[in-house]
Order: C-alpha cells, then sequence, then structure tokens
C-alpha cells in the first residue's frame, strides 16, 4: 500500500466509524438538528483529549506524527473493537510504504491434514481461503451448496471478486449485501494486515471500476478476523438453507483461513444438504 493509499484509507476509515455513532451512544446530547448523521469532528476530539485540529489533520489524511496512546484513546472515542482498534494502528502507526509483493502461489497448496479435516467435513460447506480471499481449498458440500470451484481457472477464485461476478452467489444469498459485507470485513482487516502489500490496492481500484456496488458496500465494511453470523440461503435445488459461519485462521506458516457453514440446528438444512449430495439414480 503507498503512503498516499494509507492515509486515504486512514481517513475513510475514521470518517466511516464516527458517521457510524449516535451523539446518545456515546453520551452526548443531540443537541440541534445535524447535517450528517453521526459525531461531529469536534465531538470526537472532545471525547478522545485532543485538539480538533489534530483531530481533523488525522481524519483529513495529513501525514502527522501519532502516538500508540492518543491513537487509544480515538479508537475508545469511536467505540472501535478489538479488530478495528488493530486496522487503525496498522493504517496510522504505519513507517512508510512498503514495496514487497506476497505471491498468490505462497498459500496455494495446503497441508494433506487440512484437506483431511475437508473431506471429514462431509454436512458443513468448508472453504479454505488465503490472504487474498483467494479459494485454495474446498470440499464437496461447498461444490454443491455454492458452486464448484474446480470449474473455475486457479485465477478466478477469488471470494471477493465472485461474489459480484457470479450470479450463483447474487441467488442464494437471502441477504446478499450481508453476504458480501461479512467478506469485506475479513478482507478489510487482511487490508490492514499486509499494509506492504501492493496487490490489494491494484484489486480495490479494479473492484471499483469493474462493480459500482463494491465501492459503496466497501466503505461501509466493517473490519473483523472472524466475523460468527447466521445466513439464509435460497438453492435453486434445495430451497430454503440455514447456515451458521463461522470463521478459523489456520497456524501455520501460510495465512490460512478456514470458512465453515454449520447447518443450522433447528432446520432441515443437513437433511437437505445430504440429499443434494446424494447420487443420481443410474439411468437418469
Amino acid at each position: 500500500m503507498s503512503n498516499q493509499n494509507r492515509l486515504q484509507a486512514l481517513s475513510d476509515f475514521l470518517k466511516s466509524r464516527r458517521a457510524a455513532i449516535s451523539p446518545a451512544a456515546a453520551g452526548l446530547p443531540e443537541g440541534a438538528r445535524r447535517r450528517t448523521p453521526g459525531l461531529r469532528r469536534e465531538e470526537v476530539a472532545q471525547l478522545a483529549g485532543v485538539s480538533n485540529t489534530w483531530y481533523t489533520w488525522l481524519e483529513q489524511g495529513r501525514d502527522i506524527k501519532v502516538s500508540p496512546s492518543v491513537l487509544d484513546c480515538i479508537a475508545s472515542a469511536l467505540q472501535l473493537t478489538k479488530d478495528e482498534r488493530s486496522y487503525l494502528f496498522a493504517l496510522a502507526l504505519d513507517n512508510g510504504p512498503g514495496s514487497m509483493v506476497y505471491p498468490q502461489e505462497e498459500s496455494s497448496v495446503i497441508h494433506p491434514s487440512l484437506q483431511k479435516i475437508l473431506q471429514e467435513l462431509k454436512t458443513c460447506p468448508t472453504m479454505i481461503s488465503d490472504r487474498h480471499c483467494g479459494i485454495v481449498g474446498w470440499n464437496e458440500a461447498a461444490a454443491h451448496v455454492f458452486l464448484d470451484f474446480a470449474k473455475l481457472p486457479p485465477e478466478q477464485r477469488n471470494m471477493i471478486s465472485l461474489l459480484f461476478v457470479r450470479k450463483e452467489f447474487r441467488r442464494l444469498a437471502v441477504n446478499w449485501e450481508q453476504f458480501v459485507r461479512g467478506y469485506l470485513s475479513i478482507f478489510r482487516a487482511y487490508y490492514g494486515q499486509y499494509l506492504e502489500d501492493r496487490w490489494y490496492d491494484d484489486f480495490i481500484a479494479e473492484m471499483k471500476e469493474q462493480h459500482p456496488e463494491f465501492n459503496q458496500l466497501w466503505e461501509e465494511s466493517r473490519v473483523s478476523s472472524a466475523p460468527d453470523v447466521v445466513l439464509e440461503f435460497r438453492h435453486a435445488k434445495a430451497g430454503k438453507m440455514l447456515f451458521h459461519l463461522t470463521s478459523l485462521q489456520v497456524q501455520g506458516s501460510t495465512d490460512l483461513r478456514c470458512s465453515i457453514y454449520t447447518p443450522a440446528g433447528d432446520s432441515n438444512t443437513e437433511s437437505k444438504l445430504k440429499q443434494l449430495m446424494a447420487p443420481e439414480p443410474l439411468g437418469r
């Protein structure tokens, strides 16, 4: 990430989090009618105990000196989560633009033991993705519920891109925007973690150019390394399906993530999935 892009990302993030907090939630009076939602800059500065001018410069993306202690005050004023705090610190305390690029091939092969786990999760659609949200592993259940990733060239198996490109995902998720926001929250966490990987800037610029919806959802996205949500799907063959999404980090030399879609226990999703995966009778 270039220094300019880093500062712009910091500016956008601070603005979005400020806009998301109501005066009442921050313990402040509503006051006169507000032109924009959320807190004013001077109110954030007041809550954080910093000057209005300094905070304005920070939010404008100026290249100014910041300290961890002051950033901690800003994070508290904006009521940031643990993951959002890490994202703020990564953007604000960067030592300068990096030039290192992480090759996609670095994490393209998963360990046989992880592959074994994938196969054992027979009724839980599961995918393994790398730090670019590229799908590098999946099981049979995932191929039936989502799509058969084996039919796609490896360079097209990026989950963020697929959510906007493939109509199957738009039809599948009842709340497509919620589904996308969950993945974007993970993607933003990676974005803040790997500031020196300029792949992210190129990819985000390409997505904004090709998919107008991406820009809005990206600006609205939160930061979460492991969102835990319930998703409702409307599968073309199986109908309504409910899944709990659990996202886990895979420990090891490569930064991999395991996304497990567990059928909701109070639904008939598991039986539908078994029927969906059952081999078709001979002669059909």
